[in-house]
């Protein structure tokens, strides 16, 4: 049971096993140690992501994400969670998550934002917050069919193939349309306890509507082409801030 204590990864239940729906289930570690295999992980994942992107970090706007993120760290409430926030410079304005807290920012998404720190506090609380619900790891075990604990012993060597195959664009999608208004509703919370104005969330989705329609498909790619559409998602939102 969950509230025993003792969870792990990669177990898939019953009727559930079509839809590849995972869950942390008793009798194999602590939480903590599910979360360690989980950081070891996205670490891995990590360091490909970098090679495949070099030149992404710009002295700047990572310290600007550097501030954001301490203050939205600050409001965590299992502290057993770390998160690193880096720059990508693709071109295309996106973000994402890895598991084991390890988000990445586009650079043009910031320079789109004008360097506003509500709005991009909102970006990052929305990832931290896939983290947190454990979206990020639960998708990538129902792509392996593998136990956390098995990713992480694994190390690069299943990784490699894998980023190959999928791409940052599988990174980069949506997750299911309950996952991102759950990381939606959870990360406005998080950005108004850590002090930023909630309303930056519909300003980030209102200037990313405005892009859509005004430049071709490319522009956004599958960052936003994936996710709810941004008018379900501002209902939502404003129901939450």
């Amino acid at each position: 049971m969950r509230d025993s204590g003792f969870y792990k990864f990669g177990r898939m239940v019953g009727s559930k096993f079509k839809t590849a729906k995972w869950v942390w289930a008793s009798a194999a570690g602590s939480e903590e140690e599910a979360i360690r295999a989980e950081y070891a992980v996205g670490r891995n994942l990590a360091e490909l992501v970098r090679h495949e992107v070099p030149g992404g970090t710009d002295g700047n706007d990572q310290l600007f994400l550097d501030g954001i993120s301490d203050r939205l760290v600050s409001v965590v409430r299992n502290k057993l969670h770390r998160f690193e926030v880096a720059t990508l410079a693709k071109g295309q304005p996106s973000a994402f998550a890895l598991p084991g807290g390890f988000i990445f920012v586009d650079r043009s998404l910031v320079s789109l934002c004008h360097h506003d720190r509500d709005e991009i506090a909102f970006v990052v609380a929305h990832e931290m917050a896939h983290v947190i619900r454990h979206h990020a790891i639960n998708r990538l075990l129902s792509q392996a069919a593998l136990s956390v604990v098995s990713l992480a012993t694994a190390g690069r060597g299943w990784l490699v193939p894998w980023l190959k195959k999928t791409g940052l664009q599988g990174l980069e999608r949506a997750y299911s349309r309950k996952h991102e208004f759950e990381a939606d509703a959870l990360g406005v919370l998080m950005t108004k306890a850590a002090g930023f104005d909630p309303s930056g969330s519909t300003r980030l989705l209102n200037r990313l509507g405005v892009l859509n329609r005004e430049s071709d498909q490319s522009m956004l790619g599958v960052y936003l082409s994936t996710h709810p559409s941004i008018e379900d998602r501002i209902v939502r939102l404003r129901h939450h801030g």
